[in-house]
């Protein structure tokens, strides 16, 4: 009698473990979202997601497209723009800025941390700008634009980049090498 007893426990253990098997897969099988959306996992979206580099660079390069649209000719495609343009836009963006650049003629000029707040404007950072310059030389190459005609790696560029770094480097009592 015992041996029936424990016969008919594994089979009703192993009817219950198949059950919860089977409906463990249909579990995952489907869902239902919160948001009142069904949900199926048999076949899922392949959506690509872009990282926060992607993001950026793709941003970049519609507020500069926005930026030649609006301070010069309309029609200018991005193929045709320059290392001037992008001056312009790198001067432009300046006025965005937050990070302190004290004036020779302050008295703060040279310190890093003043020791009370001046008149003297806030720019963009030279590392911001850098990463901005990086990301549209990629960007360009990326729409069709050649790498020998990229006017985001011109030397204009780079030594304006150079000029920047220098010059916030001083104004905050930093070596240029940090």
């Amino acid at each position: 009698m015992s041996a029936a007893v424990a016969a008919a426990a594994a089979a009703a253990l192993a009817k219950r473990r198949n059950s919860a098997v089977t409906s463990t897969t249909t579990t995952k099988k489907s869902n239902y979202n919160t948001n009142q959306h069904y949900i199926s996992y048999s076949s899922p979206r392949l959506v690509p997601r872009q990282n926060r580099y992607e993001m950026q660079k793709r941003h970049d390069w519609n507020t500069f497209g926005q930026y030649l649209k609006n301070h010069h000719h309309p029609s200018m495609s991005m193929r045709r723009c320059s290392g001037s343009h992008v001056l312009d836009f790198l001067k432009y963006l300046d006025q965005f800025g937050e990070t302190k650049v004290h004036n020779i003629s302050c008295e703060y000029y040279g310190e890093a941390h003043p020791p009370a707040a001046c008149p003297c404007p806030l720019k963009q950072a030279w590392s911001s700008l850098d990463a901005v310059v990086g990301r549209l030389r990629v960007a360009f190459e990326e729409h069709g634009g050649s790498p020998e005609t990229n006017p985001f790696g011109s030397p204009a560029v780079w030594l304006y980049l150079r000029q920047v770094k220098e010059c916030q480097a001083k104004a905050r009592g930093l070596s240029f090498g940090c």
